[in-house]
């Protein structure tokens, strides 16, 4: 994938901010926020394809680390370091300074009605946003013949598996790996 490295200082503002507001609405990881991201950089600005924004997640996904490196290969492959630099600032510093003043105000308080409420209802939108990015990522599987039907039976797979036994995700990540290998999807 080749970054765009042509964007203009303004275009870079707005990578930047884009990335600042989603690290507020990121509840449940920055994950949650890849149909918007994908909004923002594939539909809207037409910055990378469907095909290398989902490979930028799945290549990122699959190395070693933190969840969030994708946001960083994102930025890299539309604006190489800059954009890279742009995206993980706009991820890493709203969210990290939130979450610091939440947790000290919430430890204090964490028996009241209110924070249990509020824990309580985060759990829904969390899995909301976490099945809108799936489907977002599965969309390029889905609508292909040559993987639709594979990649229809690893999501239904998953799915039960997650729901009906306490088995570690990994596992499936592992059959979803394999499938690829063997293109089955």
């Amino acid at each position: 994938m080749l970054a765009n490295h042509d964007l203009s200082a303004a275009d870079l503002g707005g990578l930047l901010v884009h990335f600042l507001v989603l690290s507020l609405l990121a509840v449940g990881g920055a994950i949650t926020t890849v149909p918007d991201m994908h909004r923002f950089i594939v539909t809207e600005h037409h910055w990378l394809t469907d095909a290398q924004f989902t490979a930028s997640i799945a290549i990122a996904q699959a190395a070693p680390g933190p969840n969030v490196l994708f946001v960083a290969v994102l930025g890299w492959n539309v604006a190489g370091a800059l954009g890279a630099l742009a995206t993980m600032a706009g991820s890493l510093l709203p969210s990290t300074a939130l979450s610091l003043w939440a947790t000290r105000w919430g430890t204090q308080r964490r028996e009241t009605r209110f924070v249990r409420a509020f824990t309580a209802g985060l759990m829904p939108i969390t899995l909301g946003l976490l099945l809108s990015t799936g489907w977002v990522l599965a969309q390029p599987y889905l609508t292909d013949a040559a993987h639709r039907w594979g990649a229809g039976a690893l999501i239904a797979l998953t799915l039960v598996v997650m729901m009906r036994t306490k088995l570690s995700p990994i596992w499936l990540v592992a059959v979803g790996m394999l499938a690829g290998a063997f293109g089955w999807i």
